[in-house]
């Protein structure tokens, strides 16, 4: 069997994934949740799915460390970074906005990834400099805006650090509703990645994610024309601190503005 480019090896990954999540949820026991903090939850679905993803990766390209969301691993120059789970409090809720992201990092930036919504089907992949497809291989775009204040943004509200970043996040949230048309929170940062990439939303925005949760949605929305940086406009920066914009160049052009407005 020929060895799988590193964009098809992280589908490959993150499908393993879905499967093991559509496949344990039938279990109660599966979704008891253990609490790693507030808000941040765990279950048997969340470990099922991030063995079967590292089981494939290992497999298809054993020589790259990987750091998984469960189970840590290696913090590398070069590595893989899964969430075999995003959306964990979705999913014990039933609400099918539930993601898997996988991604290679190289020198501190994504470089091949995937994301993949299981109770959907869909799926998207990207490699650096090749463009962003869906399951079926064709091409995904970021939003052309039809006129300004038609768009609508995803967010999601910080739940790490939140005494930190609540009041922060709180003038930018105004602010945005203000300037366009609305907001959602649907609670999967992968998807909403994902969406904004194939041009569902025009951008997203959250503060203090974890690279597993960005990495591979930011490479997809990038490859697919769009913008990522952090709130300062910095596009490596927010591989470090997770305060992401993320979506088509003249929406995050107004949502730079949206940022310095609100101070």
């Amino acid at each position: 069997m020929p060895r799988l480019t590193q964009r098809d090896l992280a589908l490959a990954a993150a499908d393993a994934a879905g499967r093991a999540i559509l496949e344990a949820r039938r279990d109660p026991a599966a979704l008891a949740p253990r609490s790693k903090s507030f808000g941040d939850y765990v279950t048997a679905v969340d470990d099922a799915a991030e063995a079967a993803a590292l089981a494939v990766l290992r497999e298809g390209a054993p020589e790259i460390p990987v750091l998984a969301e469960e189970s840590g691993g290696q913090i590398a120059e070069r590595m893989w970074v899964v969430d075999p789970v995003d959306g964990t409090t979705n999913l014990l809720r039933g609400y099918p906005e539930v993601g898997v992201s996988v991604a290679l990092i190289a020198g501190g930036v994504p470089v091949a990834g995937a994301v993949v919504a299981p109770f959907t089907g869909d799926a998207w992949c990207a490699a650096a400099g090749e463009g962003a497809v869906d399951r079926g291989g064709r091409p995904v775009r970021v939003r052309e805006q039809l006129q300004q204040g038609d768009e609508v943004v995803a967010t999601g509200f910080p739940f790490r650090r939140k005494a930190e970043n609540l009041e922060r996040y709180r003038r930018v949230f105004g602010a945005a509703l203000e300037r366009f048309e609305d907001l959602r929170r649907p609670g999967a940062a992968s998807l909403d990645l994902a969406y904004a990439a194939a041009g569902v939303w025009d951008g997203f925005f959250e503060l203090g994610l974890a690279l597993w949760d960005i990495a591979a949605g930011a490479l997809l929305v990038r490859e697919a024309g769009g913008v990522v940086t952090d709130w300062r406009g910095d596009p490596q920066a927010v591989f470090r601190s997770g305060d992401i914009l993320a979506g088509s160049p003249r929406w995050h052009a107004a949502m730079l503005e949206v940022i310095a407005a609100a101070g």
